[in-house]
């Protein structure tokens, strides 16, 4: 089982994730970029409303899965943290492939030779990274330990860095992204054009 304290707030957790590795049978994912989301004190978070439709999930208890459908086409993965009932989680944004590469590229639909979509691309991006873990929107609620194991880094990562998330319209300049400096997994930041042009506040 996992050792990271996932009872803690998402904000406290999701550095600490990085670095781990996160396994779905043979595929292996080393985290590299993460964000945090609050649940009813956020927002920008699918909790902010209350327990309500999706989000019923992310007020269950600490170390499961909360897995929704982004647009309409992507299954995005999220960590839940807090106590039952505070709701905040972790969403994976991007990952290294460390095992299972073949069927990674298999899942995204790239040949294994193809050199023009490297390897550090299959896992970038949220929905991305769903793909290469096969998920689906039964796996919602899956508890860690059982079909997904999270293996710790053995050394806290010291090269964490942190800005605003990237293509939301609420709550957009709350430092809550956060990431590995130097991986070419990390996804490209994007600020959504129909956010505000004035700064929010900041937590």
């Amino acid at each position: 089982m996992c050792s990271i304290d996932f009872n803690r707030r998402a904000d406290e957790v999701a550095p600490l994730v990085l670095g781990s590795i996160l396994w779905r049978g043979p595929v292996g994912l080393r985290l590299t970029e993460v964000e945090a989301y609050l649940g009813p004190d956020d927002p920008a978070s699918h909790a902010y409303r209350g327990p309500r439709g999706r989000a019923v999930t992310m007020f269950g208890a600490p170390g499961c899965l909360y897995v929704y459908l982004s647009y309409g086409v992507h299954r995005a993965a999220n960590l839940v943290c807090s106590p039952a009932g505070s709701a905040s989680a972790v969403l994976l944004r991007a990952g290294e492939v460390v095992a299972g590469r073949d069927l990674a590229r298999q899942r995204r639909g790239w040949d294994a030779d193809d050199v023009v979509r490297p390897d550090h691309r299959l896992a970038s991006g949220p929905g991305n990274l769903g793909t290469v873990l096969g998920l689906k929107l039964t796996d919602d609620g899956a508890r860690l330990g059982d079909d997904f194991v999270l293996e710790p880094s053995d050394t806290p990562s010291r090269n964490v860095l942190k800005g605003p998330r990237t293509g939301i319209t609420k709550a957009v300049d709350w430092p809550l992204r956060f990431w590995l400096a130097g991986e070419p997994s990390v996804s490209p930041y994007r600020r959504s054009p129909k956010a505000p042009r004035v700064a929010e506040d900041r937590l």
